[in-house]
């Protein structure tokens, strides 16, 4: 096969989410060479992924990518990258809390992080946001185990549990809670709130775009309301310091409104196609705005304040984030290896830099 390069990869299921894994040993070190690779294996080009291993679908176009780590007091360091297989574009300015469940389990099998006898620590550095996390995995008598009794909203059966611990999760990626000044702006006659916590996103009342806020993904359809809400995203995204945020998956927007059996009804776009489920840093920045005063979430839920469950509502179900005093964000994920072995980049999409390595 010397028409084609073959690099080590491993498939997994973090949360709602599946990717690749890649030792960042087995990539370029150069972004625009590693990207290069990427597009390449995940079949960037075609809305379906057609000629990789991607999809046509945002929770299965993720890709990370894990190493030694580089800062003090991490095991590891993740590096996520969202592919837009679609317009052939690799975005690594957000993090996937999501595919995060996995990079324990992943650093453990891989000898880059020891288990311990019951459950293993690992603390995770993102290199996205600079961010520490501390992910718990179940390693009865020293091995990483799948099966287990939990169960999240979004995913068949049940598996081993994966506590994920976000300590001090303001300013992911601009450095500030609220990255305007405000907690809530007005664009284009629309009142949002746009909160950095763990994830830039951009808060909107459903209501006010003519929805409930229970809508099925598919139902977001129609391309004057996307074109609506992309302006907005990117209006925001200028506001919040993303000059290129129309370049960007960041912010992501979305859509809440009340609940009665949970917290608020929740709708997150990634940021153009509505998530069958929710990501796990946005909904840890959703929890942190209902806490937050003055944001649109904060008025629509009442007085709040850690330590508080919060329940988002999602289309699949709900997902819980534990706020503790801190501030500390608690979330329960699980994760699942499903294929070990090699994908193969084209040569013709590879660099000649990485042939010559």
């Amino acid at each position: 096969m010397n028409d084609q390069i073959a690099i080590p990869c491993v498939v997994m299921r973090g949360g709602t989410s599946r990717g690749p894994f890649f030792l960042a040993s087995d990539l370029p070190a150069d972004p625009a060479a590693r990207d290069a690779v990427l597009l390449s294996v995940m079949g960037g080009g075609h809305d379906l992924g057609i000629d990789g291993i991607g999809g046509g679908n945002a929770v299965i176009n993720k890709v990370a990518i894990i190493g030694p780590a580089s800062v003090p007091g991490a095991d590891v360091d993740y590096l996520f990258a969202q592919v837009r297989v679609r317009e052939g574009i690799v975005d690594t300015s957000p993090n996937c809390g999501n595919m995060l469940a996995a990079v324990g389990p992943f650093a453990i099998e891989v000898g880059l992080v020891a288990a311990a006898a019951d459950r293993t620590q690992v603390r995770i550095h993102n290199v996205n946001t600079d961010k520490l996390i501390d992910a718990t995995v179940s390693t009865p008598g020293g091995r990483v185990t799948y099966d287990g009794e939990a169960r999240i909203d979004g995913v068949p059966g049940t598996a081993a549990p994966i506590e994920l611990s976000f300590p001090n999760a303001a300013g992911a990626r601009t450095g500030r809670l609220l990255p305007t000044g405000r907690p809530v702006d007005r664009i284009e006659g629309i009142d949002v709130s746009c909160i950095d916590a763990a994830m830039p996103v951009m808060l909107v009342r459903a209501a006010d775009l003519g929805w409930t806020g229970r809508e099925a993904p598919s139902e977001f359809a129609d391309s004057g309301f996307r074109a609506r809400l992309e302006n907005l995203r990117i209006e925001a995204g200028r506001r919040m310091g993303f000059p290129n945020s129309a370049a960007m998956v960041i912010p992501k927007p979305v859509l809440i409104a009340p609940a009665t059996e949970a917290t608020l009804h929740t709708r997150y776009f990634m940021p153009h196609d509505c998530h069958s489920a929710l990501a796990v840093t946005g909904a840890v920045a959703i929890a942190t705005a209902c806490v937050t005063s003055g944001t649109i979430a904060a008025e629509m839920v009442g007085q709040l304040a850690p330590p508080v469950p919060i329940r988002l509502a999602h289309p699949s179900g709900q997902l819980v984030v534990r706020l503790e005093p801190g501030p500390v964000a608690q979330v329960q994920r699980t994760a699942r290896r499903i294929f070990q072995g090699h994908v193969f980049a084209r040569r013709a999409h590879v660099p000649h830099s990485i042939l010559a390595a």
